[in-house]
């Protein structure tokens, strides 16, 4: 598909074609369940294996293991939405994220989209209530990264 096709799908697009805040959110909490999820399955691997092997856990692999989770997140939004334009939360309702005008993201702005909205949560939160009023609901983070969240179309259905 050309760029130039994908920003006519992009402006042939209705208002309810656009990801609404429900959705958006139950896409945001399935990701935090699947994130603690994998975030504790794999400390529990890494510090509990060598707690098994070695019989005591080095304090350098805690502090290993804390830093690469705590870049979980980021890189688990941040991949999502550059390799597939979805997370598995997004995938489970059904929405993903693209620029404006429906091409998909590259990895700089998708990095900065997540690093924006983990490091302001609380922000992109009451950012959403633009989506109420914004004719492709889109919220403050949105704007701010030039991003809209769309349904994504069922395989086989009727374009």
């Amino acid at each position: 598909m050309s760029a130039g096709s994908s920003a006519e799908i992009g402006a042939s697009l209705r208002r309810e074609d656009y990801a609404g805040v429900v959705s958006r959110l139950v896409a945001v909490a399935i990701d935090v369940v699947a994130l603690t999820v994998a975030a504790a399955a794999a400390a529990a691997l890494v510090l509990g294996g060598a707690e098994v092997v070695l019989g005591d856990t080095p304090g350098w692999l805690v502090a290993v293991t804390s830093f690469v989770l705590a870049l979980l997140p980021t890189f688990y939004f941040a991949l999502g939405w550059w390799i597939l334009g979805q997370t598995a939360g997004g995938l489970v309702m059904g929405i993903a994220v693209r620029r404006v005008g429906g091409r998909p993201l590259h990895f700089p702005r998708a990095l900065l989209r997540a690093i924006l909205g983990l490091a302001f949560f609380v922000l992109w939160l009451i950012g959403m209530a633009l989506a109420f009023v914004d004719q492709r609901r889109r919220g403050l983070l949105d704007v701010v990264t030039g991003t809209e969240v769309v349904y994504v179309p069922e395989r086989g259905a009727q374009q």
